[in-house]
Order: structure tokens, then sequence, then C-alpha cells
């Protein structure tokens, strides 16, 4: 009796373990008739969307005039998909003069209108790829929608509104974001704010300018960067006064626009801007004044290369270096200056442009002409010393100093 009992168990065991073998079997067959099954669909599915593509194509021009009517492919979901994305993409790469037959496809065959619904009723990913859609279509009747987007509790779905916002491109999709902005009532990072603002700013950045009289800090710090950015000729008196601003980054921003001022305007402020407590700020009006012509910006720039701050000295010493001003006379002023880091900026940026031998070879020439001249033996005698070899001629010096 106790060896039938052992059998039976051990009977009951194995047929546990062929069980689960059978269920494992079957999960594996199931799991590889799902994905034969996926693949077949999808290639189905594939083939179909790119049929309907090639025949909507050679219908396009039809379908745009409205000679086609929207309803022949409205409540079709493949071919109005096909017909979305291929008017989404015309209007993204479209000059603004060409944008009335796309936007008035998309308002006659009611498209619009349902992207605008899907965004105020759908959730989650939907929500917000239906977002990004609508600020691919650059359309003024967007900016509602994507605005009631900014109050969603979810973060995602008020950076994909922002996002939507800027691809409209327009000022007054600016607006919202910077009313609510300016009040802290728009929490999105800064970077996605920014780029949002750069694009609907771009052509009137005079929008800018109310706001920053009304905001404070960080905000108008951001507010500042954009402008200075998108600054144009028009903006002369305004960023004046952002140049006397307490703000640090403000007067830099400040001093990024009035690169982009009329010089006569410009200079005074950047040759004070170049000498600003801030070295960020110093650096700013450095490079604005490199794209500046105006004459005086020499002597701005040679200040500047003896800046405590190797940022600036280097920044000084590129322009310096790349100016169309004689490099003999710009290499005397600097050994004057009795700095050996600005020599040293100074004889780099040479070296890097490739006009070291050019300046050096016209001091020899001068020294051969008129030995006596006591400034030029001065300069020649200081870069003899830089590059550590004695000897009356510059440019031997200079190439035993490469060496």
């Amino acid at each position: 009796m106790g060896s039938d009992s052992s059998w039976l168990r051990d009977l009951g065991l194995a047929w546990l373990v062929a069980r689960a073998i059978l269920f494992s079997l079957l999960g594996i067959l199931l799991l590889v008739a799902f994905i034969v099954f996926r693949r077949w669909y999808r290639g189905r599915y594939f083939s179909r969307l790119s049929q309907r593509t090639v025949i909507l194509r050679e219908q396009w021009p039809d379908i745009l005039s409205g000679k086609i009517p929207g309803s022949a492919w409205r409540l079709k979901p493949l071919d109005c998909q096909i017909v979305e994305g291929i008017l989404l993409d015309n209007i993204e790469i479209s000059e603004k003069n060409q944008l009335p037959p796309f936007l008035a496809c998309l308002r006659n065959s009611g498209l619009l209108d349902l992207r605008i619904r899907e965004a105020r009723t759908s959730e989650g990913w939907q929500r917000r790829s239906v977002l990004l859609a609508l600020g691919r279509t650059r359309a003024p009747e967007a900016v509602p929608a994507l605005v009631e987007a900014l109050e969603s509790s979810s973060e995602e779905t008020r950076v994909a509104a922002v996002r939507g916002l800027g691809r409209i491109s327009l000022p007054q999709a600016a607006l919202p974001l910077l009313d609510l902005f300016a009040t802290d009532e728009l929490n999105v990072p800064e970077h996605t704010l920014k780029n949002a603002l750069l694009n609907c700013c771009r052509e009137a950045p005079e929008v800018l300018l109310p706001y920053l009289d009304r905001t404070s800090g960080s905000t108008r710090e951001l507010i500042a960067r954009v402008l200075g950015e998108l600054a144009n000729s028009g903006l002369g008196e305004e960023l004046l006064i952002l140049a006397a601003d307490p703000l640090p980054e403000v007067r830099a921003s400040a001093a990024r626009a009035l690169a982009k001022v009329q010089p006569e305007v410009s200079f005074p402020v950047l040759s004070t801007l170049a000498v600003d407590v801030e070295w960020f700020v110093r650096l700013r009006a450095v490079i604005a004044l490199s794209s500046l012509e105006h004459t005086g910006k020499v002597y701005v720039l040679l200040r500047a290369l003896c800046d405590l701050n190797r940022h600036v000295r280097q920044r000084a010493a590129w322009t310096l270096a790349r100016m169309h001003q004689g490099k003999e006379d710009i290499l005397e002023k600097v050994v004057a200056t009795e700095d050996n880091y600005a020599l040293q900026a100074f004889l780099s940026e040479l070296e890097r442009v490739g006009s070291l031998d050019a300046a050096l070879d016209g001091l020899g020439n001068i020294l051969d002409r008129a030995p006596g001249a006591a400034d030029v033996e001065n300069v020649a005698a200081v870069v003899r010393e830089h590059f550590a070899v004695p000897g009356k001629n510059v440019a031997v010096a200079a190439a035993a100093g490469k060496r």
C-alpha cells in the first residue's frame, strides 16, 4: 500500500511539470503568432499607405485648390492623415507670403477645427501631440486652444503648449506667454520659453519692451536675453536705457543688441560697457565692438587687451588681429601698453590668423629704412625679448620664437 501511494504522488508531480511545459509552449506559440500577425498587418498598412500617398500626391494641386472637396478625403482616416502630413510639412518650409493656400485648405476642410477640438478634449500624450501639430499649422486660430493648455496640471502638457505657441511664430502668440511669465504663473523650463519667444518675436522684438518695465530679477534677465538676440536698428534709444540697468545680465544683453545699431549711437555706450565691473559685460561689449565699423574702436580694444580677465583679453586680441588696419601699427600700440599678457595674446592671435610674419616684417622694414627710429626700435626690442632671441632682425626673432 505504501508503494502504491508513493507512485501516485510521483505521477502527480510529473503531471504538474507536464502541464507547465504545455502552457509554456502554448504561450510561446501565441506570442509567435501575434508577432507574425502584427508584421503582416503592418506590412499591409504600409503598403496601403504608400499606395494612397502616391494617389493623393498626384491629386495634390486639385486638393490644395479646392477642386477636390475636403469631404472626398476628410472622413477617411488614412487619407486625412496623409493630407494633414503633407500640409504641415509644406507650412513649415513656406515663407509667410506662401502660407494662405495651405491655411485655406486647413480651414475649408475642417481639419483645423478638428485639431482645435481635440486639443481641448483629449488627454495625455494624445493632447500633447495635437498641441504640437496645432503649432505647426501657424494659424492664429490655434492660439486660444494652446493658451488654455498652459493652465494644465501636467508639466509635459504645458511644455508642449509653449512649443506649439513658439511654432506659430506670430507676435500674438508671444503675448500670452509674456503675460503669464511676467506674473510668475508660467511654470516651464526657461530654455523652452526662450526658444518660443525667439520664434514669436523675431519680426517684432519691440513686443518685449513693455514687459521689461514690468518685471525684475531672473524674469527681466530672460526677456532681456531674448531682446538682445532679436534687436534691430529701430530700438536704439530703448537699448541705451537698458545699458544702464542695475542687473549685469541685462547690461550684457544690451551690449549684444547694440552691435546691430548705428555705430554713432552704439559706440559711446559700448565704450562704457567695455569697462564694466562685470567681466562678462565687458566681454559682450568687446564682441559687439568687433562688428562695428568705427575708427575709435582700436583704442577701446587696446584697453580691453589689458583687461584682468583672460577671456576679455583674448577676444580683444582676436578682433585686433583681424582688423584691416596695418598690423605693425597696432603692434606698436600693443607694445606701448607695457603689458606682457596683452602682447602675448595679440602675437598669438596674429600667428593664428597667419599675419604674424607680415607684421614683424613690416617692423623690420621700418628699421632698415630708419635705423634710428626710437619707437620702432623699442617695439623690436620688446618683441625680441618676448621671443627670447637676440639680434636686430625682428622677423628672424619671430621665426626662432615659433620654433
